[in-house]
């Protein structure tokens, strides 16, 4: 039996690319705060341009903490998404007319989430990146830590669990 012969890494690129875009662009407070990720593999790292509006306290000047939390709790639900994707993605099973046309499962609910704030965000860039410790049929814990200029010392830390989105047979 002959094998079917291997996908172009193009095309398995845009597919990867697409359905990332789609994923971030269904959330209109990602684009108001200026969030954006970067993908390596399954690897998501967020980033969050610096920007004058972000700034909590002008006499430090500071990171607002609820921008921080925010930031955090966009890279958790974005992460476990794309985990929960990832099979999808990769088998073809979301095409990408489907991807374009906006049609993707429902986000996680946050069930709670908590911030520790490790040090002051200062008024630069800041990158993110999640970890899924548990995800279930109903529930998902998320690990989440925020850096600036030195990932060995990040300002924010958060953990996260989920309600997960009903699949379409339940």
């Amino acid at each position: 039996m002959a094998r079917k012969p291997p996908e172009p890494m193009q095309d398995v690129k845009m597919r990867r690319d697409t359905a990332l875009r789609a994923l971030v662009d269904g959330v209109p407070y990602i684009q108001f705060l200026g969030i954006d990720f970067e993908r390596r593999g399954d690897e998501l790292t967020a980033l969050l341009p610096f920007d004058q509006k972000l700034i909590g306290n002008p006499f430090l000047p500071a990171l607002h903490g609820g921008v921080t939390a925010a930031f955090l709790e966009t890279a958790a639900i974005i992460e476990l998404s794309w985990s929960l994707l990832w099979e999808d993605i990769e088998s073809g099973a979301l095409s990408l007319e489907d991807l374009q046309a906006g049609s993707l499962p429902r986000l996680p609910k946050t069930i709670d989430f908590s911030v520790d704030y490790m040090r002051t965000g200062l008024p630069r860039d800041a990158y993110a990146r999640a970890v899924v410790t548990r995800s279930g049929r109903r529930y998902a814990s998320v690990q989440v830590e925020a850096w600036q200029d030195n990932r060995a010392r990040p300002f924010a830390h958060g953990a996260a669990h989920f309600l997960m989105p009903r699949s379409k047979s339940e």
